[in-house]
């Protein structure tokens, strides 16, 4: 192992973005979406292994949900891009089987699910980066949704804030995959270690 990917268990976070049924249940609002670029990574099945030896191993496990209160009001009033498709859906309501976390990546006593997401980038309206610094972690390894959106959005501010920032392509997924690989191939190692 090369030891660019040598992690400290102790000063690593494994940071799980929006693992929620929208996205990866059949009958998820988003799951169409995504579907076939999750099933020709296996990104969940690898996801579950991977967090079972994390845990094992003493890796801090995040995960980082995003949920709206009915009616979006913490969003503008003229949503557009990728969030009015979260709106326009009904995606992603906190309380409902859509936002809850998958139940094959279910948080376990001691893992950390970080409150307040309502954006794509998890540093920006949550504490993450507070509970990070405060565990004294300085690497932090990416999984989730969607590649080339919120998991790259947190992947470059991390990279900006100066954490060792690990993402996993297996692990991640988009809703189609031109934008999968497109990201993967000029975004990732620009912004992390792949």
């Amino acid at each position: 192992m090369s030891d660019a990917f040598r992690c400290d268990p102790a000063k690593t976070a494994l940071v799980l973005i929006e693992y929620q049924n929208d996205f990866t249940s059949e009958g998820g609002v988003l799951n169409g979406a995504v579907a076939a670029v999750m099933e020709k990574t296996g990104m969940l099945a690898n996801t579950v292994e991977l967090v079972r030896e994390a845990r094992a191993a003493g890796v801090t496990v995040m995960h980082a949900p995003i949920t709206f209160a009915p009616g979006y009001g913490e969003l503008s009033r003229t949503p557009y891009g990728i969030l009015k498709g979260v709106v326009d859906g009904s995606a992603f309501v906190k309380g409902t089987w859509g936002a809850a976390i998958v139940d094959d990546l279910a948080p376990a006593e001691g893992d950390i699910v970080i409150e307040g997401k309502r954006g794509l980038d998890t540093f920006a309206s949550t504490n993450l980066d507070f509970i990070l610094r405060g565990k004294g972690i300085d690497t932090i390894i990416l999984g989730g949704f969607l590649t080339n959106c919120c998991v790259e959005s947190t992947m470059r501010t991390g990279y900006e804030n100066g954490y060792r920032v690990v993402t996993l392509p297996d692990c991640v997924a988009a809703t189609s995959q031109e934008e999968h690989d497109n990201a993967l191939a000029y975004d990732y190692p620009m912004f992390s270690i792949p």
